[in-house]
């Protein structure tokens, strides 16, 4: 069963490949923002656009302090290839047996969009303050116009 996180809580640990064949974890992250997001597949309609808005919105984010990592279950070359067709500027992390999305509670039954049901990534957000707690976790979120509301959470936007 996975984990209900909520603001407050220690962020959960990880340690995950990206597209361009390293490895990124929480703990290398120590003392800095970070927004976690979880999105159920690359190339997908709404996983695209969302993506594209971090990309778009990254300079905002990054000065304000933030560093964005997006996590699917997608493999390392699927992610690699996502983030070069759409120009993504921000790490994407393959968690292909889903453990750190259960450990953060994005993971679950999601319906797609012809109807069908499947069991896997949830979209989530989750952001981490330079203490390694969780100020902020949402884990139903909307892709279209997500990162305009989440830069309202944090006071980006007035």
């Amino acid at each position: 069963m996975p984990a209900t996180l909520t603001p407050g809580d220690v962020a959960p640990a990880f340690s995950l490949p990206d597209a361009s064949g390293g490895t990124v974890s929480l703990q290398d992250l120590a003392g800095k923002k970070v927004v976690l997001y979880f999105y159920p597949a690359a190339f997908t309609p709404g996983c695209t656009a969302e993506a594209c808005d971090f990309r778009d919105n990254l300079a905002s984010l990054a000065g304000a302090g933030y560093t964005v990592l997006g996590v699917s279950g997608d493999p390392v070359d699927k992610l690699a290839d996502f983030t070069r067709e759409y120009h993504l500027n921000f790490d994407l992390l393959s968690d292909d047996e889903g453990a750190v999305a259960q450990r953060y509670g994005a993971w679950g039954e999601r319906t797609r969009s012809d109807g069908s049901t499947t069991v896997g990534p949830l979209r989530s957000t989750f952001v981490i303050n330079t203490e390694g707690v969780l100020v902020l976790a949402d884990t139903s979120v909307t892709a279209d116009g997500h990162v305009a509301q989440l830069r309202r959470d944090l006071g980006l936007d007035p």
